[in-house]
């Protein structure tokens, strides 16, 4: 019998490929303009400054082959296609060389955003957490161990809607790496296995309406298919 005086729901997870365990998850931060492309197409200089971090709730998790309604408060929905990486050992402080042992495994994820809310948080200086961290904004698939597929550091990621490429690049542009990414985000705060970082995303970022399917694919990790109802 439970202590607490509500009930919120059961615990956010992944399910991992191959098998019937899942994967909690308790944060997710996601990299900021991360592929030199995507932040010139943003208007941003791509030198290699300091990464940055937002966050996304937990329970914004979408499964993969979801149906989703668009996304209310917005009339201009982007994707964002990036690769995921799940934790599975916490730390602080970590060093880029040892960084990669505190992976558990991958998967592919859509970090959609509500760009005009994003753009207009931006123009009045305000947080745009809103633009970013809204109900079904993290679709992700089946995560994939790291101990069966390895550390992806290169091969193609990729974005078609309605069969249309949208989004391509190779997880080798990314400017920061998945050991630098962790590094970095564990000096500002303490990784807990169970957090997801959404790596970055290259060019080629757009609209989504309704009635679009989108197919997701990173080399190595696995495809998500997601669509939105008409």
């Amino acid at each position: 019998m439970s202590n607490y005086v509500i009930e919120i729901g059961s615990q956010p997870s992944l399910p991992v490929a191959g098998s019937d365990k899942r994967f909690p998850v308790g944060r997710i931060y996601c990299v900021g303009r991360n592929y030199a492309d995507h932040a010139r197409e943003m208007g941003h200089d791509p030198d290699r400054e300091p990464p940055f971090f937002f966050m996304k709730p937990a329970n914004s998790i979408v499964q993969n082959h979801a149906t989703l309604g668009y996304p209310v408060g917005t009339k201009d929905v982007h994707h964002e296609i990036e690769m995921v990486v799940a934790i599975g050992k916490g730390g602080k402080n970590i060093a880029v060389e040892k960084a990669l042992s505190h992976v558990w495994g991958y998967g592919v994820g859509l970090d959609m955003t509500r760009r005009d809310i994003q753009g207009e948080a931006k123009k009045q200086g305000r947080p745009w957490e809103m633009g970013k961290a809204f109900d079904e904004s993290a679709p992700v698939t089946a995560l994939r161990p790291a101990s069966e597929i390895g550390h992806p550091a290169k091969g193609a990621i990729t974005l078609k809607v309605n069969g249309q490429v949208k989004q391509t690049g190779d997880l080798a542009m990314q400017i920061w790496s998945v050991p630098e990414q962790i590094s970095h985000l564990s000096h500002l705060i303490t990784l807990q296995a169970g957090d997801l970082i959404f790596s970055g995303t290259p060019a080629g970022v757009g609209p989504v309406k309704a009635g679009d399917k989108l197919e997701g694919h990173v080399d190595g990790v696995g495809d998500l298919i997601i669509s939105y109802r008409s």
